[in-house]
């Protein structure tokens, strides 16, 4: 007796040993039916094929490629658009399928049917290597018949390798294009950045950063050529004024000559003149200018003392009308001073005036050098943005010319779409064994509920639990001999009987 739900061991054993034929005939007939499925059910057949990917024949540091490398991705998106109607509903027309189920159903409903026998499974990569991009994939196709199956599954393939060549190319073409575009945008920009620095070094020529060190030396050499200008006109002025003095003196001896007054003495001249030669001797060296014409005219006048008796000689002759050369030299001495110092003078406002110019430079050039470095920060940032453009062309056009030449990453069918033989659905073992175990265990159920409806009492905790009374004493079972003697003396007691206290 089975008491809530809870089979013992051995009410087990005695359902086992008393109900053991139902088992077999269970998993019999459950294995009779799976056969009877195999039988009856439509087979289907998978035919599949292994796709590699081959990488570039040149190395990636060398040419970059246009596609990512995460072939996850791509797979992806090319089963997307090789499972799509516009795909597959001329495989279906090409290959005649489904030509019963045209008219009960819509094209839609078979590109369905036809997307969900296909499946497309990436291969994983191989464990314990560093490189974990997926190496390929394998393209399945299951249908009702071997040869469709194996011609689909062709045609899927060769769908797969033609998109990655095409799409390759594309996406080569695309990027050239893009960047193209991009390039002209940034070398407009460039031209731009580079019109308005050559505006400003043209506008702040001569106050740019790296011409301040020129400026600050040109200033020095000016002031030098400034302060030796100004020396210059201050002994021009100098001499002006003693080639005045004797200019003076010469024209009042002429003019006392002419008028009959005794002129000075040629003693008192040389006296005059050593006075004088004294004077600047005080402040000039003897290499002074002024020192050097001073002895000079001393000099003469000395040879004119020497030449004095031949002078006496000429005295009783009439004077002449004109200016002595002396005074004539005088005057043009003076006149050559003149055009010296307006030289000077113009020489030193023309340099006066480059000071200033180059004050101004060295003043403005904290600000001109601030302006300087944002063009140039500017045009500089132009210029690698444009160079990187370029050189990102380069490699598109490059990657685009590999894929063109089938030199890139290519989808390489290791394995030819397989002609099933055998069909993938129903599995002979699988059903058998399915069935099998089906088999048993329903036998087992069985079993279990014969165990459950049972309600009579084979031991003595049966008999407690049932009759909720103490037992007092047990008959042992009897044997076969024992039990026919009894049975001739009319005393047959009854199996597992039982004595409780009533």
């Amino acid at each position: 007796m089975v008491r809530n739900g809870e089979m013992s061991l051995a009410d087990a054993k005695r359902v086992l040993r008393r109900y053991w034929w139902i088992l077999p005939i269970t998993i019999v007939i459950c294995t009779a039916l799976a056969v009877v499925a195999i039988k009856v059910l439509p087979k289907k057949y998978t035919s599949q094929t292994v796709v590699l990917v081959e990488p570039p024949a040149v190395s990636a540091d060398i040419v970059k490629p246009v596609a990512p490398e995460n072939l996850g991705p791509r797979l992806a998106s090319m089963q997307e658009q090789i499972l799509s109607r516009t795909r597959l509903e001329p495989v279906i027309q090409k290959f005649d399928l489904y030509p019963q189920d045209r008219r009960r159903n819509t094209v839609d409903d078979l590109v369905v049917r036809l997307r969900n026998s296909i499946d497309v499974v990436p291969m994983e990569p191989m464990a314990g290597t560093e490189n974990r991009q997926l190496p390929g994939f394998t393209v399945k196709v299951t249908f009702d018949n071997p040869f469709l199956a194996q011609q689909i599954c062709s045609e899927i393939t060769s769908m797969f390798t033609a998109e990655s060549a095409r799409a390759g190319v594309q996406q080569g073409e695309q990027a050239t294009s893009f960047l193209t575009e991009q390039l002209e945008d940034a070398k407009s920009k460039l031209d731009a950045q580079d019109a308005k620095l050559a505006a400003f070094k043209q506008r702040y020529l001569g106050s740019l950063p790296d011409e301040e060190q020129t400026n600050l030396s040109l200033l020095t050499g000016m002031n030098t050529q400034l302060e030796a200008a100004t020396q210059a006109i201050s002994r021009a002025q100098q001499d002006k004024a003693f080639n005045q003095t004797l200019l003076a003196q010469e024209e009042a001896n002429w003019r006392a000559s002419q008028s009959g007054q005794n002129p000075e003495t040629v003693d008192q001249q040389l006296e005059t003149l050593q006075d004088q030669l004294a004077a600047l001797r005080a402040k000039y060296t003897d290499e002074h200018p002024d020192v050097v014409k001073l002895k000079a005219l001393i000099n003469d006048l000395k040879k004119q003392m020497a030449a004095e008796p031949q002078a006496k000689k000429d005295a009783a002759r009439p004077p002449a009308l004109a200016e002595p050369p002396q005074t004539q030299q005088l005057r043009a001495k003076l006149h050559q001073d003149d055009l010296n110092i307006a030289d000077l003078i113009k020489q030193q406002t023309h340099i006066q005036e480059q000071i200033r110019v180059l004050e101004g430079r060295v003043q403005s050039s904290p600000i001109v050098e601030q302006q300087y470095k944002e063009l140039t920060r500017n045009y500089q940032t132009a210029l690698d943005f444009y160079n990187n453009l370029l050189k990102n062309r380069e490699e598109a056009a490059m990657a685009t010319n590999l894929e063109q030449q089938q030199e890139g990453e290519q989808f390489k069918v290791l394995d030819p779409a397989s002609l099933p033989d055998q069909p993938s659905f129903p599995k002979k073992p699988v059903f058998l064994g399915g069935g099998a175990g089906a088999g048993l265990a329903l036998g087992l159920g069985i079993l279990f509920l014969l165990a459950v409806s049972d309600t009579s009492l084979h031991t003595e905790r049966d008999v407690e639990t049932y009759l909720k009374l103490p037992v007092l004493a047990a008959v042992p079972l009897l044997d076969v001999t024992v039990r026919g003697e009894m049975s001739m003396l009319g005393n047959e007691p009854t199996p597992g009987a039982v004595g409780t206290r009533g």
